[in-house]
């Protein structure tokens, strides 16, 4: 996936007016977001899904059998 991923607010004081933030990219680190309202910078990184949670998708899918 090459497209960025924009948060909706800012994790610290919930405002909404983000801007990609161009500064020191690190590779696999996620993109940086700067909040226009607090002047935070910050990163959201995809980690990726739990286990359980697939399992437990598939459990309630099948009625019980895995």
């Amino acid at each position: 996936m090459s497209e960025r991923a924009a948060p909706h607010y800012c994790p610290y004081c919930g405002d909404e007016d983000l801007v990609p933030h161009e500064g020191d990219g690190e590779q696999g680190a996620g993109y940086a977001w700067a909040c226009m309202s607090c002047a935070r910078v910050f990163r959201v990184k995809f980690v990726g899904l739990r286990a359980a949670a697939i399992a437990d998708a598939r459990t309630d899918r099948t009625g019980g059998n895995a």
